[in-house]
């Protein structure tokens, strides 16, 4: 099996959602739900000098666009009661079939990255599929075409690794040996390592 990935470039990534709202686009999901989000991670303070001036100290502040991991070990497939989750044997992409899928919500809770989301109005789950109907003919997940920074790149997870290096977290992810997801991150200069608990999200 050649398991697909995704790579994400926080060093390009200027947090302008064209990933989020091309999605959504072509998904056609319910108004403010999302399979594919930008989270804002940001953080630092300030310090006052001995003259009584301020000045910012170790502020970061960056943007991470997220959407399911294809985990080797998903979360959602082993919480899932009715086995609706499952991985697909060509390519490791994670899918919920809807026939089997009734909407508990089990593995939105069970997610460290939060990809499964309840579509309230269906009463089923939905979430980033890679684009599978697109990739399975040779095209890109519409995630990547659309990213005017082209900061994703979908692949050969292996290839993306030989390509981007191995990192697969930084704050505020989890540790990837959670669930071991098929990511690669280039950090940008101000990036925090995971664990790092001195920052805020925000999700858009």
């Amino acid at each position: 099996m050649a398991q697909k990935g995704f790579f994400i470039d926080l060093s390009r990534c200027t947090g302008c959602r064209t990933c989020t709202i091309a999605c959504a686009d072509l998904k056609n999901t319910p108004i403010g739900l999302y399979n594919r989000t930008v989270n804002e991670y940001e953080g630092g303070g300030w310090k006052k000098d001995k003259d009584g001036l301020w000045s910012p100290e170790k502020v970061f502040a960056y943007y991470l666009s997220l959407g399911c991991n294809q985990c080797s070990d998903p979360a959602c497939v082993k919480v899932c009661p009715t086995k609706a989750h499952y991985k697909r044997a060509e390519d490791g992409i994670v899918l919920v079939d809807l026939n089997k899928c009734i909407g508990c919500g089990a593995c939105a809770a069970a997610c460290p990255y939060g990809a499964p989301k309840l579509n309230q109005k269906a009463h089923k789950i939905q979430k980033c599929d890679a684009c599978v109907d697109r990739t399975s003919i040779g095209l890109q997940p519409v995630c990547v075409e659309a990213c005017v920074d082209r900061a994703i790149e979908f692949g050969d997870i292996e290839e993306l690794r030989k390509k981007h290096g191995t990192l697969a977290s930084v704050a505020p992810l989890p540790d990837p040996a959670k669930t071991k997801p098929n990511l690669v991150i280039k950090a940008s200069k101000t990036a925090q390592e995971t664990g790092f608990e001195g920052g805020s999200v925000h999700k858009f």
